[in-house]
Protein backbone atom coordinates (compact mmCIF):
# COMPACT_ATOMS: atom_id res chain seq x y z
CA UNK A 1 0.00 0.00 0.00
CA UNK A 2 2.92 2.86 0.59
CA UNK A 3 4.19 1.95 -2.72
CA UNK A 4 0.85 2.57 -4.65
CA UNK A 5 0.28 6.09 -1.88
CA UNK A 6 4.06 6.77 -3.51
CA UNK A 7 3.16 6.35 -6.66
CA UNK A 8 -0.25 8.28 -6.55
CA UNK A 9 2.09 11.05 -5.06
CA UNK A 10 4.32 11.27 -7.81
CA UNK A 11 1.39 10.85 -10.87
CA UNK A 12 -0.72 14.02 -8.59
CA UNK A 13 2.77 15.72 -9.12
CA UNK A 14 3.54 15.16 -12.65
CA UNK A 15 -0.54 16.01 -13.65
CA UNK A 16 0.05 19.47 -11.79
CA UNK A 17 3.38 20.25 -13.50
CA UNK A 18 2.17 19.50 -17.21
CA UNK A 19 0.86 23.30 -17.60
CA UNK A 20 -0.63 22.48 -20.78
CA UNK A 21 -2.32 18.77 -20.04
CA UNK A 22 -3.64 21.04 -17.00
CA UNK A 23 -5.20 23.57 -19.77
CA UNK A 24 -6.73 21.49 -21.87
CA UNK A 25 -8.08 18.88 -19.16
CA UNK A 26 -8.55 21.18 -16.75
CA UNK A 27 -9.58 24.58 -17.27
CA UNK A 28 -10.88 24.76 -20.75
CA UNK A 29 -14.13 23.04 -19.82
CA UNK A 30 -13.98 26.32 -17.49
CA UNK A 31 -13.47 28.70 -20.19
CA UNK A 32 -16.11 27.27 -22.30
CA UNK A 33 -18.43 27.50 -20.09
CA UNK A 34 -17.97 31.12 -19.38
CA UNK A 35 -17.84 31.29 -23.29
CA UNK A 36 -21.39 29.78 -23.69
CA UNK A 37 -23.44 31.02 -20.66
CA UNK A 38 -22.01 34.73 -21.37
CA UNK A 39 -24.33 34.43 -24.44
CA UNK A 40 -27.38 33.44 -23.05
CA UNK A 41 -29.69 35.88 -20.50
CA UNK A 42 -30.83 35.28 -17.78
CA UNK A 43 -34.32 34.25 -18.22
CA UNK A 44 -32.97 32.32 -21.29
CA UNK A 45 -34.01 28.29 -21.31
CA UNK A 46 -32.90 25.53 -23.13
CA UNK A 47 -34.96 22.48 -23.76
CA UNK A 48 -37.22 23.58 -21.03
CA UNK A 49 -34.40 24.20 -18.65
CA UNK A 50 -32.03 27.42 -17.47
CA UNK A 51 -29.41 27.65 -20.09
CA UNK A 52 -27.01 28.16 -16.98
CA UNK A 53 -28.16 24.82 -15.97
CA UNK A 54 -28.26 22.98 -18.92
CA UNK A 55 -25.38 23.95 -20.00
CA UNK A 56 -23.32 22.76 -17.00
CA UNK A 57 -24.53 19.26 -17.37
CA UNK A 58 -23.25 19.82 -20.80
CA UNK A 59 -19.56 21.40 -19.50
CA UNK A 60 -19.13 18.20 -17.27
CA UNK A 61 -19.77 15.87 -19.18
CA UNK A 62 -17.18 17.57 -21.63
CA UNK A 63 -14.41 17.75 -18.76
CA UNK A 64 -15.38 14.16 -18.28
CA UNK A 65 -14.40 13.08 -21.61
CA UNK A 66 -11.30 15.32 -22.05
CA UNK A 67 -9.58 14.35 -18.55
CA UNK A 68 -10.68 10.61 -18.33
CA UNK A 69 -10.66 9.72 -22.14
CA UNK A 70 -8.51 12.31 -23.95
CA UNK A 71 -5.85 13.60 -21.57
CA UNK A 72 -5.41 10.06 -19.86
CA UNK A 73 -4.93 8.37 -23.54
CA UNK A 74 -2.63 10.86 -24.90
CA UNK A 75 -0.77 10.81 -21.55
CA UNK A 76 -0.38 6.46 -21.59
CA UNK A 77 0.38 6.93 -25.63
CA UNK A 78 2.89 9.26 -25.09
CA UNK A 79 4.64 7.65 -22.34
CA UNK A 80 4.37 4.05 -23.95
CA UNK A 81 5.91 5.60 -27.13
CA UNK A 82 9.04 7.50 -25.48
CA UNK A 83 9.88 4.10 -23.47
CA UNK A 84 8.64 5.18 -19.75
CA UNK A 85 6.50 2.42 -19.51
CA UNK A 86 8.62 -0.65 -20.67
CA UNK A 87 11.03 0.99 -18.20
CA UNK A 88 8.54 0.86 -15.33
CA UNK A 89 8.11 -2.57 -15.87
CA UNK A 90 11.49 -3.55 -15.13
CA UNK A 91 11.41 -1.91 -11.70
CA UNK A 92 9.59 -3.52 -8.67
CA UNK A 93 6.17 -1.55 -8.98
CA UNK A 94 4.12 -3.89 -9.61
CA UNK A 95 1.59 -2.99 -12.53
CA UNK A 96 -1.51 -3.06 -11.67
CA UNK A 97 -0.41 -0.17 -8.95
CA UNK A 98 1.10 1.84 -11.50
CA UNK A 99 -2.26 1.73 -13.52
CA UNK A 100 -4.49 2.24 -10.75
CA UNK A 101 -2.53 5.28 -9.89
CA UNK A 102 -2.61 6.77 -13.22
CA UNK A 103 -6.75 6.06 -13.53
CA UNK A 104 -6.85 7.91 -9.53
CA UNK A 105 -5.32 10.95 -10.51
CA UNK A 106 -7.09 11.30 -13.82
CA UNK A 107 -9.94 10.75 -11.69
CA UNK A 108 -9.42 12.95 -9.22
CA UNK A 109 -8.56 15.59 -11.40
CA UNK A 110 -11.86 15.21 -13.11
CA UNK A 111 -13.78 15.31 -9.81
CA UNK A 112 -11.85 19.12 -8.73
CA UNK A 113 -12.90 20.45 -12.32
CA UNK A 114 -16.77 18.97 -11.73
CA UNK A 115 -16.61 20.45 -8.23
CA UNK A 116 -15.04 23.77 -9.57
CA UNK A 117 -17.20 24.17 -12.73
CA UNK A 118 -20.50 23.68 -10.52
CA UNK A 119 -19.14 26.54 -7.71
CA UNK A 120 -18.49 28.75 -10.65
CA UNK A 121 -21.61 28.33 -12.23
CA UNK A 122 -23.42 28.93 -8.73
CA UNK A 123 -21.33 32.05 -8.04
CA UNK A 124 -21.68 33.44 -11.63
CA UNK A 125 -24.60 32.25 -12.83
CA UNK A 126 -26.66 31.55 -9.90
CA UNK A 127 -27.21 28.03 -10.45
CA UNK A 128 -28.46 25.61 -7.63
CA UNK A 129 -26.67 23.30 -5.59
CA UNK A 130 -26.78 19.94 -6.98
CA UNK A 131 -30.14 18.17 -5.64
CA UNK A 132 -29.27 15.28 -5.48
CA UNK A 133 -25.35 15.05 -4.15
CA UNK A 134 -24.63 11.81 -3.02
CA UNK A 135 -26.13 10.23 -6.13
CA UNK A 136 -24.17 13.16 -8.39
CA UNK A 137 -20.94 11.49 -6.76
CA UNK A 138 -21.74 8.09 -7.61
CA UNK A 139 -22.33 9.22 -11.62
CA UNK A 140 -19.02 11.07 -11.46
CA UNK A 141 -17.16 8.05 -10.48
CA UNK A 142 -19.25 5.71 -12.87
CA UNK A 143 -18.78 8.04 -15.48
CA UNK A 144 -15.09 8.37 -14.50
CA UNK A 145 -14.27 4.91 -14.57
CA UNK A 146 -16.03 4.57 -17.88
CA UNK A 147 -14.43 6.73 -20.07
CA UNK A 148 -11.21 5.90 -18.19
CA UNK A 149 -11.32 2.35 -19.41
CA UNK A 150 -11.92 3.94 -22.82
CA UNK A 151 -9.08 5.67 -22.54
CA UNK A 152 -7.02 3.28 -21.99
CA UNK A 153 -8.70 1.16 -24.76
CA UNK A 154 -7.89 3.60 -27.34
CA UNK A 155 -4.37 3.69 -26.98
CA UNK A 156 -4.03 0.02 -28.04
CA UNK A 157 -4.81 1.70 -31.24
CA UNK A 158 -2.86 4.50 -31.63
CA UNK A 159 0.88 3.86 -33.07
CA UNK A 160 3.18 6.81 -32.53
CA UNK A 161 3.25 9.61 -30.12
CA UNK A 162 3.12 12.26 -33.21
CA UNK A 163 -0.37 11.22 -33.93
CA UNK A 164 -1.92 10.80 -30.41
CA UNK A 165 -3.62 14.27 -29.68
CA UNK A 166 -4.71 14.16 -33.48
CA UNK A 167 -6.25 10.96 -33.41
CA UNK A 168 -7.92 11.30 -29.94
CA UNK A 169 -9.21 15.29 -31.02
CA UNK A 170 -10.62 13.71 -33.83
CA UNK A 171 -12.66 11.01 -31.53
CA UNK A 172 -13.84 13.11 -28.49
CA UNK A 173 -14.27 16.07 -29.97
CA UNK A 174 -17.35 15.06 -32.19
CA UNK A 175 -18.32 13.14 -29.69
CA UNK A 176 -19.13 15.89 -27.32
CA UNK A 177 -20.53 17.91 -29.61
CA UNK A 178 -22.72 15.38 -30.78
CA UNK A 179 -23.75 14.13 -27.48
CA UNK A 180 -25.10 17.24 -26.33
CA UNK A 181 -22.22 19.40 -24.57
CA UNK A 182 -22.71 22.19 -25.90
CA UNK A 183 -26.00 22.66 -27.64
CA UNK A 184 -29.18 20.58 -27.49
CA UNK A 185 -29.07 17.88 -30.06
CA UNK A 186 -33.01 17.87 -30.46
CA UNK A 187 -32.55 20.08 -33.95
CA UNK A 188 -29.90 17.57 -35.51
CA UNK A 189 -30.11 15.80 -38.39
CA UNK A 190 -31.44 12.08 -37.59
CA UNK A 191 -28.38 10.73 -38.26
CA UNK A 192 -26.16 12.68 -35.96
CA UNK A 193 -29.04 11.92 -32.94
CA UNK A 194 -29.16 8.73 -34.15
CA UNK A 195 -25.39 8.60 -33.69
CA UNK A 196 -25.96 10.17 -30.06
CA UNK A 197 -28.25 7.27 -29.38
CA UNK A 198 -25.39 5.49 -29.19
CA UNK A 199 -22.60 6.89 -27.71
CA UNK A 200 -21.99 6.94 -23.96
CA UNK A 201 -21.37 10.60 -23.25
CA UNK A 202 -25.26 11.14 -24.57
CA UNK A 203 -26.28 8.83 -21.63
CA UNK A 204 -24.23 10.47 -19.56
CA UNK A 205 -25.11 13.82 -19.98
CA UNK A 206 -28.89 12.67 -18.93
CA UNK A 207 -28.01 10.97 -16.23
CA UNK A 208 -26.53 14.01 -14.58
CA UNK A 209 -29.16 16.49 -16.05
CA UNK A 210 -31.63 14.23 -14.43
CA UNK A 211 -29.59 13.95 -11.10
CA UNK A 212 -28.51 17.69 -10.44
CA UNK A 213 -31.69 19.06 -11.86
CA UNK A 214 -34.56 17.04 -11.39
CA UNK A 215 -33.03 15.36 -8.00
CA UNK A 216 -33.42 11.72 -9.09
CA UNK A 217 -31.40 8.99 -7.41
CA UNK A 218 -28.98 6.99 -9.41
CA UNK A 219 -30.99 4.29 -9.38
CA UNK A 220 -34.33 5.75 -10.75
CA UNK A 221 -32.34 5.82 -14.33
CA UNK A 222 -31.37 2.29 -14.44
CA UNK A 223 -31.17 2.39 -18.33
CA UNK A 224 -28.81 4.98 -18.86
CA UNK A 225 -26.44 3.08 -15.76
CA UNK A 226 -27.01 0.09 -17.69
CA UNK A 227 -25.30 1.46 -20.95
CA UNK A 228 -22.61 3.28 -19.06
CA UNK A 229 -21.64 0.15 -17.74
CA UNK A 230 -22.00 -1.57 -21.11
CA UNK A 231 -19.63 1.20 -22.46
CA UNK A 232 -17.28 0.80 -19.52
CA UNK A 233 -17.30 -3.37 -19.40
CA UNK A 234 -16.57 -3.10 -23.65
CA UNK A 235 -13.61 -0.57 -22.68
CA UNK A 236 -12.14 -2.85 -19.97
CA UNK A 237 -12.58 -5.54 -22.20
CA UNK A 238 -10.70 -4.05 -25.41
CA UNK A 239 -8.07 -2.14 -22.88
CA UNK A 240 -6.96 -5.95 -21.57
CA UNK A 241 -6.76 -7.12 -25.36
CA UNK A 242 -4.73 -4.32 -26.83
CA UNK A 243 -3.10 -2.54 -24.45
CA UNK A 244 1.11 -1.93 -24.73
CA UNK A 245 3.44 -1.30 -22.09
CA UNK A 246 6.25 -1.12 -25.59
CA UNK A 247 6.23 0.72 -28.27
CA UNK A 248 4.81 -1.02 -31.63
CA UNK A 249 7.47 -2.14 -34.09
CA UNK A 250 8.30 -1.41 -37.26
Amino acid sequence: MNVFIHELRGEMKLYSRSRELAFFTFMLPLIFFVLLGSVYGSGDKINGYRAADYLLTGMIGYGLIATAFAGLAIVLVIRRENGVLKRLRATPLPAPFYIAAVLLTTLIAFAVMAACLIALVMILFGASFPKAPVSLVATLILGGATFAALGVAITGFIRRAEGASAVINAIYLPVAFISGAFFSPHRFPQFLRALADVLPLTYFIRLTRDVMLHGHQIWDNGADVAVIVLWGAIGAAVALWRFRWEPAEG
